[in-house]
This record gives structure tokens, C-alpha cells and sequence, in this order.
């Protein structure tokens, strides 16, 4: 029998703010994600290789066990809740309940809670008990886990950029558009319109405007209107414009942990879309997630890594504090994951077809924002940053670096974009996410597989395929040759990466 056996550490991070208990009886659906069938992580696709099984069989291999699947319905059943669905390919059983009866199962107290003003809204102040087959229930706590990682100019920018603009001066290589591609886009709230989208792609000369859907997911909806429209408006219209050929997909769900996790999961065993590279412009500060909200959302990532799907991440708009007041260094999570493409931003100076310069963004000093980027307290050094001289953690270990890769961030040389009906300059790391997003979908195109987790192959690659970024700061981390935790390795050079990456992929030894 299932049994509450494990009490995962919790964090109540600063600016939560407890109103009261929650009063309110209404039934409340709460995800459950199982633990792997063969424990560990899955053996994940680094390029040149490809994945060792396809969508679908994955979950046969890393999955839910059906036992654990049933010993968790049982659990849900002595404890008066009831199955919505489930899905052990993805590790997911879905239930809903009391309030009163999810306290009783999961041990917790629920409250409404306020968090850095916004609220209120349901959470509770310790872990759950989780039983001993599951990894984390989700949406007891629902406060907003991530922030866009977008930023307005509030002057007038030095120089603009179309997404065709940059894709040039990036030299992305050339006959290709992501034609066969599907290019992933996680949103935590916002909309867009495809008038808005028509009227942008043709005002481009782009004649055959990409494909676009959307996908609710866990209740979320494509729903204009709000602030979160620039983001989502920003990241389709970025990727869009740079990769036209791509069906650009756009999983909308809710800003809670929840949400985030089963957005992740349903984009990277979509069987119907099938998108080879997911972009995501959200996130927040490591420490701000509780642990297991964490673990599920980095196995839903692993998950990816692991299907031959690249998940292009922005790192922040707040320099190495992240946003955080403590006078400390901190990096964003969902992009410090070994498994996610952190993706830094830079400042891009250019005439013409010609790159000027290219520094750090950082424009803190006038209150314009800066890239983020520093070293992981939560992920272990990855063997493929071992020779790339990443500093200690602020805890003293050896920590995973970010970010990977940059682009152009910068709101004072920004992008030009239509939200909402009204052309603006937009700019942050949330440009660069899809940037990248729409660059792997080009290079999966002309490569005519794609390349999955890429790191190893682009630290092997090195500068050859970059422009290494070597000015700037981005508060407690310094630029300089080679990689660095501001900019990575560097901004992209399309072309000189389509080959490196062909010649890896003609040199390698067969899997």
C-alpha cells in the first residue's frame, strides 16, 4: 500500500506573504509526477546521435511503472480524491479533491497567500508528504514560479533591429527556413492575434508567414489583453520571422509550478506536433522553487534532452543578482538545467550588414536591465563545462555555468515588434530564447536530423562557430575569452556553426 513516506525540503521564498486559511471548498486538481520506472536519467540525445527511442516508446523505458501508476491510484482513492487522467509516459496522474482532503492526504495546511503584492492565492507554508513513488504534487502551491523575461526601453534605443536584420549579421545559414520543423513555445500567460501576426510577417516581405498554433495546456488559453502579450507576441514573432518555414506551436498554461511542468512535458512528447526545439522565455531565481517543484520540472526537461528536443532558455534580465535583493549572485532556473540552452544577451552595435561591436549587455546603471548569468547552487558542473575554467558557486561548489550562448538582448538595441496592434522596441533575454530556438530549427533542417543536447558539441566546437564576447559585466562576473557567465560562449555565427556541427556529425563513431 502507498503511504506518505518522504517530506521533501521547502522554501518560502522572500516576498510571501501569509493572508489567512483558505476558506474556500471548492474541489482543486493537483498533478502528481511519478518517479522513472528505471530510476536515474534517461540516456539523453547528444549530437551527432539520435534518440535511442522516439516519442512513444520513451515512456516504456522511463516512464511510469504500471505499479506505481496503480499504487498511487489507490492512494487516491483512500483518500477521497478522484482520477482526472493520467499519462505514464509522462509520469502524470491527475487528481482532484476537497481542500480538506488534499491537507489530509499530502499533510499540509493550505493558506492564502500574497506573493511580491500579487495574490492572493492558494499555497501552503511547509512540503508535502509525498508517497514514496511520486516526486512532487503540484498545485497545492500556486503562487506565479517564473517572470517574462522581456524588458521595454524607457528611452529612445541607440539602434533597432528586425528579426531579419539580426538573423543576417548572425549569418544563419543560408537556403534555410526550418521547413519540417516544429519549434516549441512555452507561455505562462498572455495571447496573441493572428491579424497582429499577418500584418507583422507581410510588413517583413515574408510572402509565406509561418504556421501557428496554440495548445492549451492544464487549463491555460490563448488570451490577448494583458501585459504578457509582449511576450508572447515577442517569442512568435522572433521565431517566426527567423525560421517562416517552422509550425511554430504555442503551449499556453498557467504561471504556477504546475502549469510550467506540464507545459514542458505535453510540448516534449507531443505526438501530433512534434516539435524538435522548445523556447522559453520564463523563469525565476534558483532558490525561489521548492525542491521538489524543481526536480519535476528538470525531469520533464531531461525528458526533452533525452526525445532529441533542444529547450532554447532566457537567463534573466537582472544581472548576477537575478532579481534579488540579499547582495548575493543567484542564476534563473528553468535555464541553470544541465538539459536547457541558456541562452545570456549582449549589447549589438552594427552598421549595415556589419557587426561593430558586441559587449555585455548591461545598462543596470540607467535602469535598463542586464543579462543574467553566474553558476548553479543547485546543478553539479557538467562534464562538457569541465574545461571551461567556470568559477565556484556562491556555495563553493562546482556548479553548472550560465549561460551557454547569446544574442542580442539589449532594449536599447532592441527589436522591432507589433503587440497588441502597436509596433514597439522590445528587448531581454526572452529575444534571445527564441533567437536560438529558430537558428536550431534551421540547422535541424539543413542537418536533416536534429540536434537534440547540443552542449557537448558546441563546447567542443568552441569559438570558431561564435563571436566571443569579451567586454562587459554583468555585475559579479567579468567577460573574457572563452566562455564566460555573462555571455557563454558567445553569440551565434550560423554558417560557421551548420558546418562544425556537419563535420561532427561525418567524424563520429556510430551510437
Amino acid at each position: 500500500m502507498s503511504h506518505p513516506a518522504r517530506t521533501p525540503h521547502w522554501t518560502t521564498p522572500d516576498g510571501m506573504k501569509y493572508l489567512g486559511p483558505h476558506d474556500s471548498t471548492e474541489p482543486m486538481d493537483v498533478t502528481l509526477v511519478m518517479r522513472r520506472r528505471q530510476g536515474g536519467t534517461p540516456p539523453f540525445a547528444a549530437w551527432p546521435h539520435p534518440p535511442r527511442w522516439p516519442r512513444g516508446e520513451f515512456g516504456e523505458h522511463y516512464g511510469a511503472a504500471p505499479a506505481d501508476l496503480e499504487s498511487l491510484r489507490r492512494f487516491a482513492r483512500e483518500h477521497g480524491l478522484s482520477e482526472i487522467s493520467n499519462d505514464p509516459h509522462r509520469r502524470v496522474l491527475n487528481v482532484r479533491g476537497t481542500p480538506a482532503a488534499l491537507e489530509k492526504a499530502f499533510g499540509v495546511t493550505l493558506g492564502k497567500y500574497q506573493f511580491n503584492g500579487i495574490g492572493p492565492f492558494v499555497g501552503c507554508a511547509h512540503a508535502p508528504a509525498l508517497p514514496t513513488e511520486a516526486i512532487a504534487v503540484l498545485g497545492l502551491d500556486r503562487r506565479p514560479v517564473a517572470k517574462p523575461q522581456f524588458r521595454r526601453p524607457s528611452a529612445q534605443p541607440n539602434n533597432t533591429y528586425t528579426p531579419l536584420q539580426i538573423g543576417q549579421l548572425y549569418n544563419f545559414p543560408a537556403n534555410t527556413d526550418g521547413t519540417g520543423q516544429a519549434i516549441g513555445i512555452i507561455e505562462l500567460g498572455g495571447g496573441y492575434s493572428t491579424s497582429d501576426l499577418s500584418t507583422y510577417f507581410s510588413g517583413l516581405g515574408i510572402t509565406k508567414p509561418p504556421q501557428v498554433t496554440s495548445v492549451s495546456v492544464a487549463g491555460g488559453q490563448n488570451t490577448p489583453g494583458g501585459d504578457a502579450d509582449a511576450e508572447v507576441m515577442l517569442d512568435i514573432e522572433m521565431a517566426g520571422a527567423l525560421a517562416p518555414g517552422a509550425h511554430i506551436v504555442v503551449y499556453f498554461t498557467a504561471n504556477t509550478d504546475q502549469g510550467f511542468y506540464e507545459a514542458i512535458s505535453q510540448a516534449a512528447h507531443d505526438t501530433t506536433n512534434k516539435p524538435s526545439v522548445i523556447s522559453i522565455s520564463w523563469g525565476g531565481p534558483e532558490d525561489s522553487w521548492t525542491s521538489s517543484s524543481r526536480a519535476a520540472m528538470e525531469t520533464a526537461i531531461e525528458d526533452a534532452a533525452a526525445l532529441g528536443v533542444t529547450v532554447t532558455v532566457a537567463a534573466g534580465d537582472n544581472g548576477s543578482s537575478d532579481g534579488e535583493t540579499d547582495g548575493g549572485a543567484h542564476v534563473d532556473f528553468p535555464a541553470s538545467s544541465p538539459y536547457s540552452l541558456a541562452c545570456g544577451g549582449t549589447t549589438l552595435s552594427s552598421s549595415g550588414q556589419t557587426i561593430k561591436s558586441e559587449v555585455v549587455w548591461n545598462e543596470a546603471a540607467s535602469n535598463e536591465g542586464a543579462t543574467g548569468g553566474g553558476v548553479s547552487i543547485e546543478f553539479d558542473l557538467p562534464t562538457w563545462q569541465a574545461n571551461s575554467n567556470v568559477p565556484k558557486s556562491p556555495s563553493g561548489n562546482a556548479g553548472r555555468g550560465v549561460p551557454d550562448v547569446s544574442g542580442n538582448a539589449d532594449p536599447m538595441t532592441g527589436y522591432e515588434v507589433l503587440v497588441d496592434g502597436q509596433s514597439q522596441v522590445i528587448g531581454g533575454t526572452s529575444a534571445v530564447a527564441p533567437l536560438w530556438a529558430a537558428l536550431i530549427a534551421r540547422l535541424n533542417q539543413s542537418l536533416g536530423a536534429p540536434v537534440g543536447d547540443v552542449h557537448a558539441a558546441l563546447y567542443q566546437i568552441g569559438e570558431s562557430a561564435f563571436r566571443d564576447i569579451t567586454q562587459g559585466n554583468n555585475g559579479s562576473y567579468q567577460a573574457g575569452p572563452g566562455w564566460d557567465a555573462c555571455t557563454g560562449l558567445g553569440s551565434p555565427n550560423g554558417q560557421a556553426l551548420l558546418t562544425a556541427l556537419a563535420s561532427l556529425k561525418n567524424t563520429a563513431s556510430p551510437s
